[in-house]
């Protein structure tokens, strides 16, 4: 099994088994680790950390700094899910936002990946981030 997540209040997660995408969710992040066990080989995760820039200048001061601490939340729960990889023995690592690729809507994700049933963006998120990786032994 190979987990992609993309990380945020909404936590998208992805789910391959046998290089095939199998199954999409989104949780709270509080509840990841539930998701991580002997099974999973692998889990890729989106990670903002890895790039230095991750927000344009804002029209206001005050959506700025709304802006920086959504960053620095999501960056904890990067540092979670290398905390809860390293304590059950899985390999992690982290993928930055630009090396992730272009956002997909939900035909031209089922296009690539042949999932026709429903998604958010934070689940597509997810499997495209693990999307290179879904073989890896």
């Amino acid at each position: 099994m190979i987990i992609g997540i993309d990380p945020g209040t909404n936590t998208g997660m992805a789910f391959y088994k046998n290089g095939k995408l199998v199954e999409l969710m989104t949780v709270p992040p509080v509840v990841i680790s539930h998701w991580i066990d002997n099974s999973v080989k692998r889990v890729v995760f989106e990670d903002s950390r890895l790039q230095s820039h991750v927000f344009t200048t804002t029209a206001s001061r005050a959506a700025a700094l709304k802006m920086a601490r959504n960053v620095g939340e999501i960056d904890a729960w990067c540092k979670l899910i290398v905390s809860i990889c390293a304590g059950k023995g899985v390999d992690a690592h982290g993928i930055s936002p630009k090396g992730k690729g272009a956002k997909l809507n939900a035909e031209q994700f089922a296009e690539k990946t042949g999932w026709n049933k429903s998604s958010n963006q934070h689940e597509r998120d997810a499997a495209m981030v693990a999307w290179l990786y879904r073989t890896a032994a």
